[in-house]
């Protein structure tokens, strides 16, 4: 009863109160449970990414770190293996939202137990990529999207966001064209796809990968800071560390028995939709999946 009151009070489920309630429960996974796998990080250079790379390393996990900067990703390292002293780590460069270089960067992987898509934008206009497509639909969907099916990793991580909670699939119109453009509402509505697009690749590549998205709660991150000062002000005293807002996908490359196609926050499946009419049906999800298709290649 009280998971499920937190679930629906914003304020406390999100933030590092929902946390600190809901921790007293867990079983936390092995020091050794990632001994001999492989995983990838993405947007790995700070924030949510970086504790997520560290708490795979701490589990025993080769970690690659990408961001499209080397000297960052070096940093980002660097600070890693001073927490995890031994930690196994690779720095490469990609640029999710272009997918060329999605395509470059795929092709000289070896294989991946865990793939996280962590790697976020939230800009101020709308700007377009090299291949022309939205900046946040090619960074959250199209280029996740490609690594995703390029690579056939044992496990398919999607951090996605809770204000996707507020957005509708936008079938008709995923490259925001029509309207009023606004950041935040193209980073939800992205975060919106995500969680669909993790249940129709659960799906298609079952067996062989299981795919989730996350929501990681309210979690302080250079990335807020930047994209929202105004809101970053308002609930600092009660965000998230970003190493708390990390657990969960730490642990789902973990934790066995997880299923596949499902949609979590603080180690729990959550709903994907609260507001009615947010709720898309099979027919938008299958057009969205044959759209994303058709713009990835």
């Amino acid at each position: 009863m009280i998971d499920s009151l937190l679930d629906r009070t914003v304020v406390l489920g999100w933030s590092r109160v929902g946390f600190a309630l809901r921790r007293r429960g867990w079983t936390d996974p092995p020091p050794d449970a990632l001994r001999g796998t492989r995983a990838l990080v993405t947007g790995a250079s700070g924030g949510l990414g970086l504790a997520t790379v560290e708490g795979l390393a701490r589990l025993g996990a080769t970690v690659h770190l990408t961001g499209r900067s080397a000297e960052r990703g070096e940093e980002a390292a660097a600070r890693v293996r001073a927490a995890v002293p031994g930690a196994d780590l690779l720095v490469s460069t990609v640029d999710v939202g272009d997918l060329d270089d999605v395509r470059r960067f795929a092709a000289g992987l070896p294989h991946l137990d865990v793939l996280v898509h962590n790697a976020g934008v939230l800009p101020k206009e709308r700007v377009e990529t090299a291949q022309g497509h939205e900046q946040t639909l090619a960074v959250h969907v199209l280029g996740p999207y490609l690594l995703t099916v390029l690579t056939r990793p044992g496990r398919a991580l999607f951090v996605s966001s809770g204000g996707m909670y507020a957005q509708r699939l936008p079938v008709d119109d995923l490259e925001f064209r029509s309207g009023r453009y606004g950041g935040t509402a193209a980073y939800a509505r992205t975060k919106r796809m995500q969680v669909v697009l993790a249940g129709l690749l659960a799906r298609e590549l079952a067996p062989d990968t299981l795919v989730h998205a996350l929501h990681p709660g309210w979690a302080a991150s250079p990335g807020l800071t930047d994209a929202l000062p105004g809101f970053d002000r308002l609930v600092r005293p009660i965000l998230r560390t970003p190493e708390q807002g990390a657990d969960t996908a730490v642990w789902l490359a973990a934790a066995p028995d997880v299923g596949t196609g499902r949609f979590w926050q603080d180690r729990a499946p959550r709903p994907i939709h609260y507001l009615p009419w947010t709720r898309e049906d099979p027919k938008d999800r299958e057009r969205f999946l044959a759209e994303v298709r058709r713009l990835t290649g």
